[in-house]
């Protein structure tokens, strides 16, 4: 057994880890302490995870730098979910020490434990023990002891190290009352574990299927010509292909910078990078446009460019012949390419200047939104970019850094709508440097529709962010859904079908009336400053109920503007604020 781990034992062990926790993760969405139909922690570290896993099986026999920088850039970008965003910190924090070496022993496995949770806690304001971090921390605190000890077997060592992880992780019950009361242990620690576990039967010489399969592709594949398929169907004509020989530095910020810049202009995107080269592929109608904006960062070479539309054609054609000589054996074609640009340039292509940027307004929003007429509500109130997620979904950092970078806008306020949200707002504050990024920490929809009332374009950036944080303060939220699963939460016994109304603290009211769990729930967050009731129903309520619950809400509380508006929201049956 190896005393030292190098880069390639390292990859390997980085992507039995990322497998095992994408086998485990709707185990662990049941360990969510709220009874709901949403739980996604699980989702959300595989999707954070895999990000990266994509990029480093599509890396070669590269050094440990290259490698770390890929874990470290690709899970960061990748990540979803308070779960999502501690665990990219975990592992940026870990590569950093990894990058500087090619073999790793006991002593720099535990400097790189230490820098892993060092980088976690200071992602999170309010660091919460009993969750992902006290687990992370009790691994790295028995590390440390066995190193100081001198401990030199690693096999010993990481085996000892994961027990800690597993005890600390039974634990977390005794620090945070409500999983007790759930009977659950922390699912971001119990996420944390699975990828650990899967690391060392990967050390440990296991047989593991280490295939990491690529993101679902956007453009239509035929197999065989049956007529569906047409040129317009081929909304990007030219797939180019080129290696960037890198003459300045290629960071994570410049790497969002050159995909949201081929994502206005193609699809099918694929930017893999290291400290020398970039490789790219995009699907373009401006190849021209790609090309002259990767000049920017060095020399080009392997340049290939084929037009799409003219091998269609040519395969449609061939497809014809062979059915008119009665052959239909649906084998595939060789793809000939059109045109071919070497690194000495056979050929160049046009290059289109692209049009003039119209100027920057002051400010610019983006919201999280899901479900049409929340849309629709966002779009009104002046939102620039909707980026659907929530509850149900948390978009990535990349998702929320790409939105911003299509926002031509000097100050951009960005509205999470959800408490799983706002870390990864957050994070993606910090790799946008040319744009004022403000993230109101807005925890619910009916929060961000306030901070959206609240703005004022007379006041500048510093008085709008401390008005609207300060305004959504006084919003109280409810949501309606329904237990998939017998629980007791704030002493609430929950049955598996019962109606939940979950307040912005809490479980308010359940039973397994609606009407009655929505009008308890109400009764809880209405109080003497109460001057505003607004209702959202969602996709699976009729507009009759809609309008039964709202005059029920309405003739009790008469006093109270009652609004009731269709949200569209999956998965929560009723929205409702109290402001």
């Amino acid at each position: 057994m190896s005393d030292k781990i190098n880069a390639a034992l390292f990859k390997k062990m980085f992507l039995a880890g990322a497998k095992n926790l994408e086998a485990k993760k709707e185990w662990i969405n049941e360990l969510n302490v709220f009874p709901v139909p949403d739980g996604d922690t699980g989702t959300n570290m595989t999707m954070t995870i895999m990000s990266a896993a994509r990029e480093v099986a599509a890396l070669g026999d590269d050094d440990m730098a290259t490698l770390a920088k890929s874990v470290s850039s690709g899970s960061l970008r990748g990540a979803r979910g308070n779960s999502g965003v501690i665990l990219s910190q975990l592992l940026r924090g870990f590569t950093k020490v990894l990058k500087e070496n090619e073999e790793v022993d006991i002593p720099l496995i535990t400097e790189a434990c230490e820098k892993a949770v060092e980088s976690a806690y200071k992602a999170v304001m309010k660091p919460k023990e009993g969750t992902i971090l006290t687990v992370a921390k009790g691994m790295c605190d028995k590390a440390v002891e066995l190193n100081n000890a001198g401990h030199d077997d690693l096999s010993s060592f990481i085996d000892i190290v994961i027990q800690a992880g597993n005890d600390t992780l039974a634990k977390t019950p005794e620090m945070l009352p409500v999983l007790k009361q759930a009977g659950v242990v922390d699912s971001g620690g119990q996420g944390l574990m699975e990828v650990l576990k899967g690391a060392y039967d990967a050390f440990l010489g296991k047989e593991i299927d280490y295939t990491i399969e690529a993101a679902a592709p956007v453009t239509k594949v035929a197999s065989e010509y049956k007529g569906e398929v047409t040129d317009d169907d081929i909304k990007f004509g030219y797939c180019t292909e080129f290696i960037i020989m890198l003459n300045k530095t290629f960071n994570i910020k410049t790497e969002l910078d050159f995909k949201a810049f081929l994502e206005s202009i193609g699809d099918s995107i694929v930017v893999v990078a290291d400290d020398e080269i970039v490789k790219v592929h995009v699907h373009t109608n401006d190849p021209g446009m790609a090309i002259q904006r990767a000049l920017k960062y060095g020399a080009l070479s392997n340049m290939k460019i084929d037009n799409m539309r003219l091998e269609h054609q040519e395969k449609i054609f061939k497809a014809s012949e062979k059915a008119a000589a009665g052959v239909d054996d649906g084998t595939a074609l060789d793809d000939n390419a059109v045109v071919k640009i070497t690194s000495a340039g056979d050929a160049v292509p046009e290059v289109i200047e692209p049009n003039e940027p119209e100027e920057k307004k002051p400010f610019g929003f983006i919201a999280v939104s899901v479900g049409t007429g929340l849309d629709e509500i966002f779009t009104s109130l002046g939102v620039d970019m909707i980026i659907s997620g929530g509850q149900t979904m948390n978009p990535s950092t990349e998702d929320i850094v790409n939105a911003a970078n299509k926002v031509n806008a000097e100050t951009i306020f960005v509205l999470p709508n959800n408490k799983n949200i706002i870390l990864a707002a957050n994070q993606a504050q910090y790799l946008i440097e040319d744009k004022n990024i403000v993230v109101i920490p807005t925890k619910t929809v009916a929060q961000g529709i306030t901070a959206l009332i609240s703005f004022v374009p007379d006041m500048d950036a510093k008085e709008n962010e401390a008005t609207m944080t300060e305004e959504i303060k006084n919003v109280k939220t409810g949501e309606v859904t329904y237990a998939v699963r017998d629980t007791v939460i704030d002493d609430k016994e929950i049955k598996s079908g019962d109606y939940m109304g979950i307040g912005d603290s809490g479980i308010l009211s359940v039973g397994p009336d609606m009407e009655e769990t929505v009008m308890s729930m109400v009764d809880e967050m209405v109080d003497d400053d109460t001057e505003l009731i607004s209702i959202y129903y969602g996709e699976d309520v009729d507009e009759e109920h809609a309008n039964e619950i709202s005059d029920l809400i309405s003739e009790k509380y008469s006093d109270l503007d009652v609004e009731l508006q269709y949200g569209g929201q999956p998965i929560y049956y009723y929205i409702i604020s109290a402001e």
